[in-house]
């Protein structure tokens, strides 16, 4: 990757938005940039190199093992992301957290984590945004908990499908939200906390009443309204 590119995909990220061209040129020095494939792990919380890593493309899916070996999914990342380094601790019984690659392709910017710091040490202001950027994270994965804790499970599901849907789905003409489907839907219940057996049955409920369709390619939400609580 160009210097050139490695300049603007900083230049180009919230982070460091309010940043000079020089404190970015910096920032391209002690950045390390990588290319990885679909299944492909890319990173591992116990690696001795502690690393902030920002996800320039792609989508990946932040996962646990479990106390009897299963792969539990925690998370799914997309562009702009930050992950590494800031991601919740392990829950009880739960260890190994590493990141898995789910498109094609991404490209990953890292930095060693001693080399961050001090960078925002010398920034205040970065520091305040990066703080924002960590709140934010835990904010929304701590309400994904509060959700698992108060809601029944069609409820999460719902709550699940409306996010997606208002995340990434696309409107068509007659008003129907089409959204990309690049889960499992072994991936969609460990998200929502439920069996892949419960999954599947409320997804098959919800297009036998009309609410969607789905299959491995697209999610069809037929009557977006029925989403909400």
């Amino acid at each position: 990757m160009s210097e050139e590119t490695q300049y603007w995909y900083l230049r180009n990220h919230k982070l460091f938005s309010t940043l000079s061209s020089e404190d970015i040129r910096g920032l391209c020095i002690i950045s390390k940039y990588k290319t990885a494939r679909k299944q492909e792990i890319i990173y591992f919380a116990d690696e001795p190199d502690s690393r902030i890593f920002l996800l320039k493309r792609g989508k990946i899916r932040i996962m646990e093992t479990d106390a009897d070996g299963q792969e539990l999914v925690k998370e799914i990342l997309q562009s702009g992301d930050i992950f590494g380094e800031i991601t919740l601790s392990s829950q009880p019984g739960v260890h190994g957290e590493f990141a898995q690659v789910m498109s094609d392709q991404v490209v990953i910017c890292s930095f060693k984590k001693d080399d961050f710091e001090q960078v925002l040490e010398k920034k205040p202001f970065l520091a305040v945004q990066y703080t924002k950027f960590v709140g934010f994270k835990f904010k929304r994965l701590k309400n994904r908990y509060a959700n698992m804790v108060f809601k029944d499970v069609r409820s999460r599901m719902l709550h699940f499908l409306r996010e997606w849907m208002e995340n990434e789905g696309e409107k068509t003409l007659d008003g129907r939200m089409v959204i990309p489907n690049y889960l499992t839907q072994q991936d969609i219940a460990n998200l929502i906390c439920t069996t892949r057996q419960t999954a599947t049955q409320l997804l098959n409920d919800m297009e036998r009443a009309g609410i969607l369709r789905y299959d491995r390619k697209s999610i069809i939400i037929n009557t977006p309204e029925a989403l909400n609580p």
